[in-house]
Order: structure tokens, then C-alpha cells, then sequence
């Protein structure tokens, strides 16, 4: 239980140490009076003016505690995941509820208009659980329509980032549900409350989030200006009217009507009821794709999580495609034939070695990651015995190798980055949850339903226009994602009581660390 609120409270404080680095009349006077001059030489990502470790990673002092903890990118979704916990809610409870809040404070990068995915260690099974909340292109559209969009927008390269063509169907009311179904305590109202208060009072909104707020209308405004954004009143009223400095109150009343009415009716009201018929007859008066039936055939998926080990030490897993999450796994088999701690950190050889296996992955990354429902590919062949081993014995540290050919197939296809959430909570009990949630590029799509308070995700950008391409878009079709959440477990544990009853025996695999990858 330690373990996983330590793993909790480094996240929290590395995002504090962001806005320490800020601020450059404090931060070279504490260089001065350093004891350590190796230590404040390090760069960028060295130990912070109060760490005296030395770590080489060093920022703050960790956050330790003995019941429970959260760390999100707000301090109100932090606060509401706690004061969720200590009403007696699970660590899902307040995830969940801190989802909720962060959907408000920081629409820059997630909300309910997009996907959701997550991982959750459950104590009481000893397991490991996996959720896949990303949902599916409009059934009513078509490759030639996305090409003509790309055609009219793109010049001919891509779907367009903003208005209707990228919306896919938003995964993570849904995803809220099942996860509460199977690991929540508390009633939905008691989780959405906190969000709804604020909401309708008004949230702080705190620098780095009114620092990214401002580009959604340098970006929308054209869009709408150009027809690619086919309504843009909707956005403007919600969040740029007038657009939330640092410091300011953001209100958002209707989404605010939208969270109570989920919480009263249920997240499915989301899929087929007041709110799943309010979003569809919007994008039909926008001329756009989606439709209720759409929303209506919504359906997350409980999935197994896919683990590799490292050097008998540490198992890592991830989620399998539509999710990048293979790729951390491919790397790391990758690189388990060198040495990186006698390279030592930052090292010309460590770095090399590690990028040279980043774009060994990624092409195949590019290649064949897709949703597997239409693509056929299992995502086991990514990790199998041996593969990844030979694609490492291509590594020369010396030299960086050519453009790699993916080992699956060739194929080749553009995945770009976005904006993305991640949090992760641990409760009492020792549940952990690792959850990550986006609406792709930016805020997404630019565009928001008749008095809903929320923005569509545009994640279907990342479809391949290529009709040979496993991702290629195809209706009802789950897009390629980069965000992962992630769960590490590792061996020989501090309180391992195997080796204490038997000394000749390995302490077993026990959870770890729960984090995420924010890649768009």
C-alpha cells in the first residue's frame, strides 16, 4: 500500500517542480547556496533547490502516506478524489469523481466529449484489470467522405483536426459506469457533486491550464472561418466567452445540467437517452456524421492487460492496441541486452540505445497498431519470444541506423501528439487505479451540442486515409491511440515475507507503481 501512494505522490510533485522552475529569481539564489555543485550542475531534469538526495531525478521530497492518495493535474481533482476516499468511497469512486473535475478545470485536455482508459489493481482478487473506453467512427460515414474532407481542408493528406469529420463516438461516460459497476462504493450523485457545485460557482483556473486555454480560439476561429468547423457559437458561448485567464473563475453551468442529469439517470442516459438524442440531432443539423444510433451502439470493453519482464526484476504492462501501450513493451525487451545504469543516466550510449529503440517500435507502431476488431493483427506478435530481441541486435551504438522498416509489415502512417489528463489514486484498501483520459489535439474537435458544456473529442484524425493501412477509417471502427496508462510491478519489495520464511526463495511480482503516458 505504501508503494503505490509513493509512486502517487512523486507524479503530484513533479508537476510542482514545473512551477518552481518558473520562477527565476528565487531559483539562483538557491543554486548558491548549494552544498553540492555536482548536484545543482545537473540539467534540466536534475534534483530541485530542496532535494539534498542527490538523486539524479531528484525534485521534491516524495509524498508519503499510510491510507490513501491522488495525483491528477489540478489540486481541486486531487482535493475531490481525497474527500472522496474519506467518505468511504474506493480509490475508483475517486477517480471517477476526480475525472469529473478535471473535465471542468482542464478542458484543454480531457473531458466527456472523449476516450477514456484505465488499469486498475484490485487487492482483492490480485488482479490486474484492463478497460478500454474509446469509441467508434460514425456508421454513416465513409473512407470517400473522409477523403473528401482531407481533399477540400488538407490537400489531400488527412482527415482535418476540427468540426465534424474527426469526432468519433466520446468513450468515457461509458467507461465511468463499468468501472463504478464493478469497483465503486459510492452512488454516482455523490461522485458527480463536487464538479456540478463548481461548475454552477465557478473553479479557479490556474496557470499552465489558462496558458493552453487561449489557443482554442487562435485555432477554432480560423477553422470556422474557413467552413472546416462547422458550427463554432456553441464553443464560444462554453469556454471563450470571455476566455478564463489565471486566476479567474470558469463557470460552466450547462455542463453542470449534463453531469446532474448522468448522475440522477445514470451514465447511460449519456448513450440512449436525453443527452444521447441531444447530441445527435445536433450533428444532424450541422450537417455532421454522427447519429443517435451511433451513440446508442456504444460499448466499452474490459480487456487483459499485456505484460513483459525486465531483467527478472520488473514487470511492466500495458494496454493492447487501439492504445500505443505495446510500444513501451517493445522497447523495453529491446534494450534489455544493455546495460543502462553502467552506461549511466544520460549518457551519449543510454540515450542512443534508447532512441534507437523507440523508432524501431514506433515503425512498427505505424505499421500495425489499430483496432484489432478490423485489423486481425494480434498484439501478442508484437511482444513474442524473441522478436523484439533480434529487432534490438540491430542497435549500433555508434551509428544511427536508417530509416527502420517495421518487422509486422510494410506500412507506414502520420501519428501526431495532442493534449491529454492522466491521474492515478490508491485508497486504503490497496486498490490502485491508473487512468487516462483526452479529447485528442488541443481542446478537440472545436465543436459543442446545443447546452451540453462539453467539447467532442477528435481523435478520428488519427485514422490512415490509406484503404491498405490496418488503421485505415472504416465505419464503427475504433481509431489508433497514443494515450496508455500503465502499472509496473516489481520483485524482492521492501516487507516481502517469502525470503523471510524462506531465504533460498524470490519474492513474488507485487504491484508497484501505477503512471500513464500522455501522448496526445
Amino acid at each position: 500500500m505504501l508503494v503505490g501512494t509513493l509512486a502517487l505522490g512523486i507524479s503530484a510533485c513533479v508537476t510542482i517542480q514545473t512551477q518552481v522552475a518558473d520562477a527565476p529569481s528565487v531559483k539562483p539564489q538557491m543554486q548558491a547556496l548549494a552544498t553540492a555543485p555536482e548536484v545543482a550542475a545537473e540539467p534540466i531534469l536534475g534534483p530541485g533547490d530542496r532535494q539534498p538526495s542527490g538523486r539524479a531525478l531528484g525534485t521534491r521530497s516524495a509524498v508519503v502516506a499510510p491510507n490513501a492518495a491522488a495525483a491528477t493535474a489540478h489540486p481541486l481533482a486531487t482535493q475531490t478524489a481525497l474527500d472522496i476516499m474519506k467518505r468511504g468511497g474506493t480509490a475508483m469512486d475517486a477517480a471517477i469523481a476526480a475525472n469529473a473535475m478535471l473535465g471542468l478545470v482542464e478542458p484543454t485536455g480531457n473531458g466527456i466529449g472523449g476516450d477514456l482508459y484505465a488499469i486498475v489493481w484490485d487487492p482483492k482478487t490480485n488482479q490486474l484489470y484492463g478497460y478500454n473506453g474509446s469509441g467508434r467512427s460514425p456508421m454513416g460515414a465513409t473512407l470517400a467522405d473522409m477523403q473528401a474532407k482531407a481533399d477540400q481542408f488538407m490537400e489531400g493528406e488527412e482527415i482535418p483536426p476540427f468540426g465534424a469529420a474527426p469526432v468519433t463516438v466520446p468513450g468515457t461516460v461509458e467507461a465511468w459506469g463499468a468501472l463504478h459497476e464493478r469497483f465503486g462504493r459510492l452512488t454516482f450523485n455523490t461522485l458527480m457533486e463536487p464538479t456540478i457545485r463548481y461548475a454552477r460557482d465557478g473553479a479557479p483556473i490556474p496557470e499552465v491550464i489558462a496558458y493552453y486555454w487561449q489557443f482554442g480560439p487562435r485555432r477554432f476561429g480560423p477553422a470556422a472561418e474557413s467552413g472546416m468547423l462547422e458550427e463554432y457559437d456553441n464553443a464560444k458561448k462554453t469556454y471563450f466567452s470571455p476566455t478564463p485567464i489565471e486566476g479567474s473563475l470558469f463557470r460552466n453551468p450547462d455542463l453542470a445540467d449534463t453531469l446532474e442529469r448522468i448522475a440522477y439517470a445514470g451514465p447511460e442516459d449519456f448513450y440512449t437517452g436525453e443527452i444521447a438524442r441531444t447530441m445527435g440531432d445536433y450533428f444532424e443539423r450541422i450537417d455532421g456524421y454522427l447519429r443517435f444510433e451511433d451513440f446508442a451502439a456504444h460499448d466499452g470493453e474490459w480487456v487483459e492487460p499485456l505484460c513483459v519482464e525486465y531483467r527478472e526484476q520488473v514487470k511492466l504492462c500495458e494496454l493492447g492496441p487501439n492504445t500505443q501501450g505495446v510500444a513501451a513493451l517493445q522497447m523495453l525487451q529491446m534494450l534489455e541486452r544493455f546495460d543502462l545504469r553502467e552506461m549511466g543516466y544520460g549518457s551519449a550510449d543510454s540515450l542512443m540505445a534508447q532512441v534507437e529503440a523507440k523508432r524501431l517500435a514506433f515503425a512498427d507502431r505505424a505499421a500495425g497498431y489499430a483496432d484489432d476488431a478490423f485489423s486481425g493483427i494480434d498484439p501478442n506478435v508484437f511482444i513474442r519470444p524473441g522478436y523484439n530481441a533480434a529487432r534490438g541486435e540491430s542497435i549500433d551504438l555508434s551509428t544511427a541506423m536508417a530509416p527502420p522498416a517495421p518487422g509486422y509489415a510494410d506500412a507506414d502512417a502520420k501519428l501526431e501528439d495532442g493534449d491529454t489528463t492522466y491521474l492515478t489514486v490508491t485508497d486504503k484498501d490497496g486498490m490502485m487505479v491508473s487512468l487516462i483520459q483526452s479529447n485528442y489535439r488541443g481542446m478537440g474537435s472545436g465543436l459543442v451540442a446545443d447546452g451540453l458544456g462539453f467539447m467532442f473529442q477528435d481523435r478520428g484524425q488519427l485514422f490512415s486515409l490509406d484503404p491498405e493501412h490496418p488503421n485505415v477509417f472504416e465505419p464503427g471502427k475504433r481509431p489508433f491511440h497514443t494515450i496508455i496508462p500503465a502499472f509496473a510491478f516489481k520483485k524482492d519489495m521492501p516487507g516481502c515475507q517469502v525470503r523471510a520464511i524462506a531465504p533460498e526463495l524470490a519474492c513474488p511480482y507485487e504491484p508497484w507503481l501505477s503512471f500513464g503516458l500522455m501522448g496526445g
